[in-house]
């Protein structure tokens, strides 16, 4: 390890989340106006992620009253106070350079849903409870089923023939038709 090499590694910044083109980041830039300091926010979505080591950069790009607006950090610049994502987004490039040519709902770019472990600090993933079943219970509610079904199935013809009878009176020329193989009735 040469001398260069110990400067880069002792100037690499540990916060920063894994983050690639399509995600979107919110970072926080310490802006020095005068003798004031002040934080100011740019959110928008990464375009480029390019380089290694210290000399790595992004550019992030967003709207800003219909104009678009694209600014590119150092990531290991100590000016970026924090560095949060938002959302990753699901893209297949890594360099995004089509969204300058897009307007309105076509420059969106579709959220990644999956939860990978250790890609964004776990925002978006959350852990799943474990469900318990006991058996003896389920039993019981199957054969309380059962019993409902048969007394159904038992009231069912009367409640048809019932029905078809109010039909025919109401309209003397409808022909009922059984559901057995039998002839129609008049």
């Amino acid at each position: 390890m040469n001398i260069l090499d110990a400067v880069d590694a002792a100037s690499l910044r540990k916060d920063i989340p894994q983050f690639r083109a399509g995600d979107e980041l919110k970072i926080h830039v310490r802006v020095i106006e005068g003798s004031k300091s002040r934080l100011q926010v740019f959110q928008g979505i990464v375009i480029r992620r390019q380089g290694d080591g210290v000399r790595e950069t992004f550019t992030i790009r967003k709207v800003s009253y219909g104009v678009g607006v694209e600014r590119t950090f150092p990531v290991h610049t100590p000016v970026i106070e924090k560095i949060e994502l938002v959302k990753k987004g699901e893209v297949r490039r890594a360099k995004l350079y089509y969204l300058r040519d897009l307007r309105g709902k076509a420059a969106k770019i579709r959220e990644k849903r999956d939860g990978v472990e250790g890609y964004g600090d776990g925002i978006l993933s959350t852990p799943v409870a474990e469900v318990v079943v006991e058996a003896p219970a389920l039993a019981q509610e199957v054969v309380a089923e059962e019993v409902v079904t048969e007394a159904v199935t038992q009231e069912a013809p009367e409640a048809i023939a019932e029905a078809a009878a109010e039909v025919v009176e109401q309209a003397p020329d409808v022909q009922v038709i059984a559901a057995s193989d039998e002839e129609p009735k008049a």
